[in-house]
């Protein structure tokens, strides 16, 4: 809330006198009955009229503005959470995500980021604008009759007891139903991302089923939350109520003894009708603050997710080095399993390197270590006898560029995917690219050519098609290292043809590795990397040289 101090103030300036407006209301009510129509005074009376239109018209346009000003700042907050959690996010490596629940993720930056907003700009507001309402009635009830007001106000504290008793099982409850809610956006995208499998397996029942299981423990997770929410806004409000019957008793007694005007009474009744709405509704407030304190939770742990690769504030960029890449007894441990130990070989600058090797035996964890999507458990890793840790990692990630097995293209046109992150680049860059990466027959046979949408994930296109885009944009790049996981898996025999010979045409200078399991990739290579199967040993081999 810090960046939003001076527009709140204002905010809650502009309540106070919206506030004092309405609080002026029952006594024009009190002053109409005993200086007006008690004394036949038509003058007074048109006076009182008129003072209460435009008070009304006055609060009225306060509240309109301060509502106004609070929706504006209040958007720029969830905005900001939003991005600030975003950018942290984009610090966080491969594994975090491997691990965490995309559903969960969802979760936190949508609902509980809405609900931290929800408390810091409406609930707030409300606060602030109940609490004015309640002192500035219990001040005018004392000021009117102090008796009667004591008595009207001695229950409150009792109240307040109540309701910080519920609070309390509030919070867990709201607790347990995120975490429910959770496991059920967690599902329903898996079930969604998994509905080709589900339906060639025929498992559609048994999805329905794990959704009914899930939403039953979400529903009744909810509604206990409910139940304690209403407990702790009704019990509290009921016991205040009960108070409205003795005052009208005793204040009516002292109407007809002459010890107090109607008018007064009147006004005093009303103040206290006024009294029992800004108690309930902040005791009402008590699920919105629990919700938020556990939303609060719940996203301060991401923000307490450290990255596990960090960029040094005395980093240097690429600028005028060699790109000769060097591995220096690495090893990586993912969880309890060794994916490389002690790894040593160098990548000569400019040569065309094949990393060969089955599944599982670190080849893609090669390529992350490169562009430090991961940093080594020990050893380090040089670019030009510079350790990438030294490096700025914007910097490093433009120059050193990895194409995974599975590119993600966004849901926009192919144009738009090719040029993604590079917004000034020209048609005839993008042609070129089209032309090296194989894909002039496919723009070709598309009625809307590079302005064909590519559907959600690129899933209106086959794999062989996202992996060229993919190949396209690495293109446009022109990076100095470019690192291809796996980049024929998914092509036909002549599109590999045109983008394996078409590598060293596009990236004339650059260090390319590519990861493969096919050995037939290797005979365009300078230097070939063998990672056996246990993952441990490295053995290398050069066209021509032997290292």
């Amino acid at each position: 809330m810090k960046p939003y101090l001076r527009p709140l103030v204002f905010v809650i300036v502009i309540s106070l006198l919206a506030t004092a407006l309405g609080l002026s209301q029952p006594w024009l009510s009190r002053q109409m009955i005993d200086v007006a129509l008690m004394p036949c005074n038509l003058t007074a009376l048109i006076e009182i009229a008129i003072a209460m239109v435009l008070i009304a018209i006055g609060g009225y346009a306060l509240n309109i503005l301060s509502s106004y000003l609070y929706v504006s700042a209040s958007s720029s907050m969830l905005f900001d959470m939003r991005g600030a959690l975003l950018r942290h996010l984009q610090t966080l490596s491969p594994r975090f995500y491997a691990r965490f629940r995309l559903g969960d993720l969802m979760s936190r930056i949508n609902s509980d980021i809405s609900d931290i907003q929800r408390a810091t700009a409406d609930t707030l507001l409300s606060v602030v604008s109940n609490v004015l309402t309640l002192g500035g009635c219990i001040a005018l009830m004392l000021w009117l009759d102090w008796r009667m007001a004591l008595f009207s106000v001695v229950l409150i504290p009792v109240c307040m007891f109540i309701f910080m008793h519920y609070q309390k099982k509030l919070t867990d409850l709201t607790r347990q139903m995120r975490e429910r809610g959770a496991d059920l956006g967690s599902m329903l995208v898996e079930t969604i991302m998994g509905m080709r499998v589900i339906t060639a397996l025929n498992a559609g029942e048994n999805e329905i089923a794990r959704f009914k299981a899930g939403n039953n423990a979400f529903v009744s997770a909810m509604m206990r939350m409910q139940f304690t929410s209403f407990l702790a806004g009704a019990v509290p409000g009921t016991v205040l109520t009960l108070t409205s019957s003795c005052i009208v008793l005793y204040g009516g007694i002292q109407v007809i003894h002459g010890h107090m005007t109607i008018g007064t009474l009147v006004a005093f009744m009303s103040y206290q009708a006024r009294l029992f709405g800004p108690v309930q509704v902040l005791m009402g407030l008590a699920s919105g603050l629990s919700s938020a304190r556990v939303s609060l939770a719940r996203i301060i742990e991401l923000f307490e997710t450290q990255p596990e690769v960090r960029e040094r504030p005395d980093a240097r960029t690429f600028t005028g080095l060699p790109m000769t890449i060097r591995f220096k007894n690495v090893s990586l441990r993912h969880g309890a399993r060794d994916v490389l130990r002690e790894v040593s070989f160098d990548i000569p600058h400019g040569c065309l390197c094949t990393v060969l090797g089955h599944s599982g035996v670190g080849k893609s964890s090669l390529a992350d270590l490169i562009v430090r999507n991961i940093d080594p458990d020990q050893g380090c890793i040089t670019v030009g006898d510079v350790d990438l840790k030294e490096f700025q990692l914007g910097d490093l990630r433009k120059r050193i560029l990895l194409i995974d097995q599975s590119p993600y293209l966004f849901n926009d046109t192919i144009a738009a995917n090719i040029r993604f992150g590079i917004p000034k680049t020209t048609p005839k860059d993008i042609a070129r690219a089209v032309r090296l990466a194989g894909l002039e027959g496919l723009i070709a046979r598309l009625p809307d050519g590079l302005e064909t949408q590519t559907g959600e994930r690129g899933l209106s296109l086959s794999a062989g098609e996202r992996q060229r885009i993919a190949f396209a944009r690495a293109l446009l790049r022109n990076p100095d290292i470019l690192i291809l996981d796996e980049p024929t898996a998914a092509l036909d025999s002549t599109t590999e043809q045109i983008i394996t010979s078409g590598l060293r045409e596009a990236f004339p200078a650059a260090t390319l590795i590519v990861i493969t399991h096919r050995p037939e990739l290797s005979k365009l290579a300078d230097q070939i990397i063998t990672l056996k199967e246990d993952g441990i040993h490295v053995s290398t081999s050069r066209k021509n040289m032997y290292a």
